[in-house]
């Protein structure tokens, strides 16, 4: 009888430590700094928590939560119709919750001797019409374009925000996340690119200005600079549980903190 006693106290503690890991999944914006971040000082103050984080593009995040294989996906994009109908579909109610936001900037060489565009130059460099820098005032040389892969919300965010919804050029180069683009534009002389915040004071590249505007916290928090945009947690309706507590912690005083901390525009 005790062995037996002992045996289900055993398996309540294995399914209690089960409930305690919390999967996040999506955004490469939000999953490679700030999440991170914001889980480590979450577990210091919970130690019983564990997290699974992948963050692999926001596409990815919403598919986990319409086949229920995470609590929170993250996504630097608003859902689709088509992601919202295929959510319904399967009895999943995604509800979205802004969390911090973020600008894209747009990176050049630290080399690179051009200090702004444009919104319309961006537009034509990105889209291909521009290939050279001699014609937006740089040194010659032909314009390497560096963008983020298809499953990525930025992705789809720039399309929108800096180029009229028009196709990225044949001869750009697609990059799994931010630090890969800003890690080949700082290599790269004739390199483009664009990345959040958190990634436009990286080594070797700079963050050229917009029609004057440089991307700043205020200027994306109050929506002066062009490509600014809110990021988000997406649930299957309200959170509960280890989830619910995570998002508030996130729009949370201290998780704010963190959020400037990392390079993010906070909600306030």
């Amino acid at each position: 009888m005790k062995k037996f006693l002992f045996l289900l106290t055993a398996l309540a503690a294995v399914s209690s430590a089960q409930a305690q890991k919390l999967v996040i999944k999506g955004s490469d914006t939000l999953g490679a700094k700030l999440v991170p971040t914001l889980a480590e000082e979450y577990k210091a103050k919970n130690p019983g928590v564990s997290f699974e984080i992948a963050a692999e593009g926001s596409t990815t995040g919403l598919t986990a939560i319409i086949d229920s294989t995470a609590q929170i996906g993250m996504s630097s994009r608003r859902a689709k119709p088509t992601e919202v109908s295929a959510a319904q579909a399967k009895g999943v109610n995604l509800k979205a919750t802004i969390v911090a936001f973020d600008g894209i900037g747009v990176i050049v060489n630290g080399a690179n001797g051009v200090k702004g565009l444009t919104k319309r130059q961006v537009e034509q460099i990105f889209a291909g019409d521009i290939t050279d820098w001699s014609a937006v005032g740089g040194s010659p040389g032909k314009i390497s374009i560096y963008t983020r892969n298809t499953a990525s919300g930025t992705y789809s965010d720039f399309k929108t925000l800096a180029m009229n919804a028009r196709d990225y050029a044949g001869s750009s180069q697609k990059m799994a996340g931010n630090e890969q683009i800003a890690s080949e534009v700082s290599k790269n002389p004739n390199g483009i690119g664009y990345v959040g915040l958190a990634y436009i004071n990286d080594s070797g590249v700079k963050a050229l200005a917009i029609d004057g505007l440089l991307p700043t916290k205020d200027g994306v928090r109050a929506g002066t600079y062009p490509y600014s945009r809110p990021t988000f947690y997406y649930t299957n309706g309200e959170p509960t549980g280890e989830a619910a507590k995570f998002l508030a912690y996130t729009i949370s005083a201290a998780g704010q903190a963190i959020a400037d901390r990392v390079g993010f525009a906070t909600l306030k």
